[in-house]
């Protein structure tokens, strides 16, 4: 798919799924391992090495434990103290991991910027991917697809349920199907899934990750946005978003 251009200001959902719709994750350690590419390559100064800094140092902590349990770079501990100031390259909305792709909604706040995030957070995490799984070659479908939503709010709070409600959604016993036959343990079983934002939306975390401003000035409480979520996956009108939809094959 050939990428749109966009310029600073534009909201961009970017997708992208692994080499012959192979997964992308493995277990939940490479879960967690992109998470933290998402953390630490949006920054003007990282290089694909910065990984390897964090979990060679005093950082490493919970970085090597059990697979159920989150490492402290991703959530809780702050910038490195010997790095220079975070210069985000992105405004990182909300995400979503599936085992054999990947949602982001993105804002441009820097001149080429999403591109360059996304060249280091895919290069990086090929990089680890193939070192760890001793493969070789592509780990993604190409580069990654991306569609712009401009500044359009209406879009923007859809899309947000589609990224990071819907497609976890999946992933319920039954599917979403299944899910629609009681939206309420539905949405309680898309909260509780870690690899996704929506823990951050609805007050079940604090990430370190994504940038709440603009959602915040949108939805006055996490009430507000769980009923706006459910409202929309319950009615299915997350299928407006079909005219902005990635091309996925």
């Amino acid at each position: 798919m050939r990428k749109e251009e966009f310029v600073v200001g534009d909201y961009v959902h970017v997708y992208n799924r692994g080499n012959r719709k192979q997964n992308i994750f493995n277990n939940e350690k490479d879960m967690w391992r992109f998470l933290q590419g998402l953390r630490f390559f949006n920054d003007k100064h990282s290089s694909l090495n910065i990984l390897r800094q964090i979990t060679s140092s005093k950082v490493k902590e919970a970085v090597e434990v059990k697979l159920q349990q989150q490492p402290d770079s991703v959530f809780r501990i702050g910038w490195p103290k010997d790095w220079p100031e975070k210069d985000p390259l992105v405004k990182i909305l909300c995400y979503c991991l599936m085992p054999n792709h990947f949602h982001l909604l993105l804002q441009e706040i820097s001149e080429g910027g999403i591109s360059k995030f996304m060249q280091k957070l895919s290069g990086g995490y090929t990089k680890y991917f193939n070192i760890k799984h001793k493969e070789v070659g592509r780990v993604f479908q190409g580069s990654y697809k991306c569609r712009t939503v401009k500044e359009n709010q209406f879009y923007l709070e859809y899309l947000s349920v589609y990224i990071q409600v819907k497609n976890v959604l999946e992933l319920f016993p039954g599917g979403i199907e299944e899910a629609l036959k009681d939206i309420d343990e539905a949405f309680e079983f898309a909260g509780i899934y870690k690899f996704s934002s929506l823990p951050d939306f609805i007050g079940k975390r604090k990430s370190l990750i994504i940038d709440t401003d603009i959602f915040g000035d949108i939805f006055s409480n996490t009430e507000d946005y769980k009923k706006f979520a459910k409202e929309i996956i319950e009615s299915r009108k997350y299928s407006i978003l079909e005219e902005l939809k990635i091309d996925e094959e």
